[in-house]
C-alpha cells in the first residue's frame, strides 16, 4: 500500500522570510502613514513618507536578511569543512561517533554500528552533517533566496496601505488605513498558517494584535508631537 505524506518543513526558509517581510511591510508602512496622518500632514506628504518607507524598508529587509542568513551559512560551511577534515584524518572514530548518536536515539549498539557503516559507505559527510550537525538540504541557509523573499514580500505588504493613500480622501485616511491594514494582517496570518500547516486563527490573531499595537503607538506619537504642515 502506498503512503504519501505532505510535510511542510521544506518551506521554512522562504516562508519565514516572506511572512516576516510582508508583515513588516504592512505594519511599518501603515504605522508610518498613520503617524504622519495623525500629525495632520497633507495627503501628498503622507504619500511621500509612505513611498520612502517602502523603499527604505525593502532594502533594509533584504540587506538584514542577507547578512543574517549569510552568517548562518558561514557557520554551517565551517562546521562541514571541519567534519570533512575529521573524516579524512580519523575515519574509525567518526564511525564510532555516528554509531553512538544512533544508540542515543534508541538503536541497539550492533544495529547502530551497521547503520553507521551503511550510511557512511554511501555518503559519510552527508550522514555526519545531518545526524551530528543537524544540517540538511531542507533546512540549509540560503542567503540570496531569503533576501529576495524578504524584500519582495515587504514591498508587496507596504504597497497595500500605500495604495489607500492614493484612493482614499484625507478626511478618512487615518481610520481607513488602520482598519484595512489590520484586515491585511489577519489575511496574511491566515495564509501563512495554511502554508505552514499551523492553526489559522492563532496566527491571524497574533499578527493582528501586534500590528494594532504598533499603529496605535505610532498614531499616539504623531498626535503628541505632530505639527500642521
Amino acid at each position: 500500500m502506498s503512503h504519501s505524506e505532505n510535510h511542510r518543513a521544506h518551506r521554512i526558509g522562504w516562508l519565514r522570510a516572506a511572512v516576516l517581510g510582508a508583515n513588516d511591510g504592512i505594519v511599518s508602512t501603515a504605522s508610518l502613514i498613520v503617524g504622519v496622518a495623525a500629525a495632520e500632514s497633507s495627503q501628498s506628504n503622507v504619500l511621500v513618507a509612505g513611498i520612502a518607507g517602502l523603499v527604505a524598508g525593502a532594502m533594509s529587509m533584504a540587506a538584514g536578511e542577507y547578512v543574517s542568513v549569510s552568517s548562518q551559512s558561514d557557520t554551517e560551511q565551517a562546521d562541514i569543512a571541519r567534519e570533512r577534515q575529521e573524516l579524512a584524518e580519523d575515519d574509525v572514530n567518526e564511525h564510532a561517533e555516528l554509531a553512538a548518536i544512533y544508540v542515543s536515539r534508541g538503536l541497539e549498539p550492533d544495529l547502530a554500528k551497521q547503520v553507521a557503516v551503511q550510511l557512511m559507505k554511501k555518503d559519510a559527510l552527508g550522514a555526519h552533517a545531518r545526524d551530528e550537525l543537524g544540517i540538511s538540504d531542507t533546512l540549509i541557509a540560503r542567503p540570496v533566496q531569503a533576501a529576495f523573499a524578504s524584500a519582495g514580500s515587504f514591498a508587496v505588504g507596504a504597497a497595500l496601505p500605500l495604495l489607500l493613500v492614493v484612493v482614499v480622501p484625507a478626511s478618512v485616511l487615518l481610520w481607513t488605513v488602520s482598519m484595512s491594514s489590520l484586515l491585511f494582517l489577519a489575511v496574511l496570518g491566515a495564509l501563512a498558517a495554511r502554508a505552514g500547516g499551523s492553526p489559522v486563527l492563532k496566527s491571524a490573531w497574533r499578527v493582528t494584535f501586534w500590528g494594532a499595537l504598533a499603529m496605535g503607538l505610532t498614531a499616539g506619537v504623531g498626535k503628541l508631537f505632530g505639527v500642521v504642515v
